[in-house]
């Protein structure tokens, strides 16, 4: 499905804590590649290098980036500000976006910034972010940050994965509480992205075709306006032109 100026719907991509983009990509494709083919994904590196040992070292080469740190208790953060502006610029820059992926802290990251834009806190002159697919995300816990980003459920379209052993589950749940009609997609699996069974894909699919049919709803409303936006410009010029052939 093509958005109104003829391309895909566009998906920014966020990393997990200490890992990249590439990574993350890599670990997309264990699902099956048609879920996303009619999507442009643009996975992104985080702001800072990692700060210490990255869980993949020995698994995937680096670098390894974060976007912000962190407390042991998530209540604190340090270049949190940094890392949002960083991020609104280059969706700014970059866009529109239709939708975000995240993966752990990505996803979290992903969350609040589609909270934030419907409280009118940043984003205000990019289109409303319409999808979200989180896996293993959770809440922030500064009481500040809450009481803006989860004021009001949150209405983008989103589907979370959560992972029966991942020590993250119950956090994950209460982010996907956040949104309004979330899907959950559940698997045995930890704090991974997981590999999806036939069941998972389907589900998956499923919501892909569904936000696939909105947005060509969209689409249609956007075509009709846009036409009646043209025909009632023809109507006045045309009245202009009668206008001075009477003069």
């Amino acid at each position: 499905m093509e958005g109104e100026n003829g391309k895909k719907m566009k998906i920014l991509c966020l990393h997990g804590f200490r890992t990249s983009g590439s990574f993350l990509k890599k670990q997309i494709s264990k699902w099956d590649p048609s879920l996303f083919s009619k999507f442009d994904m643009d996975f992104l590196d985080g702001k800072y290098p990692a700060g210490g040992k990255s869980d993949i070292e020995g698994i995937f080469p680096p670098p390894y980036f974060e976007w912000f740190q962190f407390n042991k208790e998530f209540t604190e953060y340090t270049n949190l500000e940094e890392c949002i502006s960083y991020l609104c610029e280059y969706i700014t820059a970059n866009g529109p976006f239709d939708g975000f992926l995240g993966f752990s802290q990505g996803a979290t990251l992903s969350a609040l910034l589609i909270g934030y834009q419907a409280q009118g806190k940043l984003l205000k002159e990019h289109p409303p972010i319409k999808l979200f697919v989180s896996i293993s995300g959770c809440k922030f816990r500064d009481p500040s940050i809450c009481d803006v980003a989860y004021k009001e459920p949150i209405k983008a379209k989103s589907v979370h994965f959560i992972g029966d052993k991942d020590w993250l589950k119950l956090p994950s749940e209460e982010l996907a509480s956040a949104f309004q009609n979330p899907l959950i997609i559940r698997h045995p699996q930890g704090h991974t992205v997981p590999r999806l069974d036939e069941m998972a894909t389907s589900q998956l699919q499923n919501w892909v075709e569904e936000v696939l049919s909105h947005r060509k709803v969209g689409i249609s409303e956007y075509d009709k306006k846009l036409e009646s936006e043209v025909n009632k410009s023809d109507a006045k010029v045309l009245e202009a032109c009668n206008g001075v052939a009477q003069a």
